[in-house]
């Protein structure tokens, strides 16, 4: 993707007004993660016609970090097709080979108008991890809450295996150990945990979630409608803990482009029954 390119494409696309997010719900956005083959520009109209009002815009592909006129242009749709910037996916790993990359990957997250970045939590796993190397990754979120603090970013961590977050307790731990009051953590359902497991540690978690990835995966890896997992998402949205975090799509059955409107829709329907249990009504 070229700058001139996404431009381009932005001045083509048909205006729509700006959708801030509404406080008192859950706002719901799409992860470019699904959608890595396709230009910023596309992946961004087809969350704004799936009826999605916010995005978090990946660095691995669409936005990244070394590429300022890159992440300008990426802006520059996101704004066109009335989309928030929710979040920026960096994939900063929070290891010391990493560290000094971390003040670019904060730039280009004020250049997207988002307020949080979401890093990885080292790159091994809690049970594998010897105690200095998680020392070490202490050390490096310390180091990048202070450089997001001073950019007025929040730091979040994903909730991902082969990392320090891989399991509550070890998230817990280490936002303590952090220590830091703008650093919070994602949520997920873990891979191949039942629903009232999964649940049970979105509990335990509280209000240090800060958003969640939404996606129906059962067995393993194996990417499913969102509403085979419809149970667990209504029950997982209807928290008080994560009322008004956002509710991010992340990957769609056969990452196919076609489907987002159809999953949108279903994130609708969880997020309005949700509403309505929270009310009381039946």
């Amino acid at each position: 993707m070229t700058e001139e390119s996404e431009r381009s494409a932005a001045d083509h696309a048909p205006l729509r007004p700006p959708a801030g997010p509404d406080t008192g719900r859950t706002t719901l956005g799409l992860c470019s993660v699904t959608f890595r083959r396709l230009p910023a520009a596309e992946v961004a109209r087809r969350a704004a016609d799936a009826g999605l009002a916010a995005i978090e815009w990946g660095a691995d592909v669409h936005a990244p970090a070394g590429e300022p006129g890159t992440v300008r242009a990426v802006r520059a749709v996101s704004d066109r097709y009335g989309l928030v910037c929710c979040s920026y996916g960096s994939y900063f790993r929070a290891t010391p080979a990493e560290s000094a990359a971390f003040p670019a990957v904060a730039r280009a997250a004020v250049l997207l108008g988002a307020p949080r970045v979401r890093v990885w939590a080292g790159g091994t796993g809690s049970r594998s991890a010897l105690p200095d190397e998680r020392h070490e990754t202490v050390h490096c979120l310390r180091e990048a809450a202070r450089i997001a603090a001073d950019h007025g970013l929040e730091l979040a961590t994903e909730f991902h295996g082969e990392t320090l977050t891989d399991t509550v307790a070890s998230t817990i731990r280490l936002l303590d150990e952090v220590g830091a009051d703008n650093v919070r953590t994602y949520w997920q359902p873990p891979l191949d945990t039942p629903d009232e497991q999964a649940l049970a540690g979105l509990v335990e978690l509280g209000d240090r979630v800060t958003a969640v990835h939404v996606f129906s995966w059962w067995p393993g890896n194996n990417r499913l409608p969102l509403a085979d997992r419809w149970s667990l998402w209504v029950a997982a949205l209807g928290l008080p803990a994560v009322r008004g975090v956002e509710a991010l799509l992340e990957f769609v059955p056969g990452d196919d482009p076609a489907v987002l409107g159809h999953e949108a829709e279903t994130l609708r329907r969880i997020a309005a029954q949700t509403s309505t249990i929270r009310r009381g009504r039946p």
